[in-house]
């Protein structure tokens, strides 16, 4: 079997007392679009913070691509192809959907002083080609006639759409995706839908918390189902949710 892109290994988180992950282990397979379910206070969104840095794990291991990341800051694991959204957007609100995605841009050299003083020409080709790359990501959204509007003004559906779009900024091999439908209209859930699916095709790999069952069958296979801060179950949708273990665990049925 090929090693899956992302590998997570008896991890355990607690907050004070609360267990919030129990050894929870899991893989990413390259190249698919992973669901991630499970009842309120599963530890779904606790793993996202951990595997993409913003909080470190007591135990445990975390490997991306083979490379061992749990431990490390986020932005280390951004470079090494890792992005994410998050369940509520969190847009820079005063600057413009432009600039948002211009200051995602990774390894940027003008960020630097030294850089600024002694190679300003080819900080000013770089900037172009940031600035390039960041229309043709907005174009592919369809957040283009919007480029310079304040991002604080945009629509919830459109924050989600800005969120993805500021993910691509740094050229990721796998995205998690924090409830991604949560307040979209139905227009744009097609559209966010659409922009999903042609990103995997391109070969990006998705992992996607979501409580909406109907988006879940539509663009997740496999499945996996958290329950108590571990993995319960995984397999294709139509099978888990008959899985007697997944209705114990969302309905309190007795498997």
């Amino acid at each position: 079997m090929a090693e899956p892109l992302l590998a997570v290994r008896d991890v355990v988180k607690r907050f004070g007392g609360v267990e919030a992950l129990a050894g929870c282990s899991l893989d990413v397979a390259a190249g698919s679009i992973t669901g991630l379910i499970g009842p309120n206070g599963a530890g779904k969104t606790t793993l996202f913070n951990v595997v993409s840095g913003l909080t470190a794990p007591e135990a445990g291991r975390i490997a991306l691509g083979g490379a061992r990341i749990d431990g490390r800051p986020g932005h280390a694991i951004a470079r090494l192809g890792l992005a994410r959204t998050f369940q509520i957007p969190r847009p820079l609100a005063r600057m413009t959907v432009l600039e948002n995605l211009l200051v995602y841009a990774p390894d940027q050299a003008g960020e630097r002083l030294r850089g600024l003083v002694s190679r300003p020409k080819t900080i000013a080709r770089q900037e172009a080609s940031i600035r390039a790359r960041a229309n043709e990501i907005l174009r592919f959204m369809e957040l283009a006639p919007l480029a310079s509007d304040p991002a604080g003004t945009l629509s919830g559906g459109q924050k989600k759409l800005l969120e993805l779009a500021r993910a691509l900024m740094g050229d990721p091999r796998i995205i998690l995706l924090d409830e991604p439908g949560a307040g979209v209209n139905p227009t744009l859930m097609r559209s966010l839908v659409a922009r999903i699916r042609e990103l995997h095709a391109r070969g990006v790999t998705f992992l996607l918390i979501e409580h909406d069952m109907d988006l879940v069958t539509e663009l997740c296979d496999p499945v996996i189902v958290l329950a108590e801060g571990r993995r319960l179950v995984e397999g294709p949708f139509a099978e888990v949710r008959r899985d007697p273990r997944v209705l114990e665990a969302y309905l309190g049925v007795p498997a």
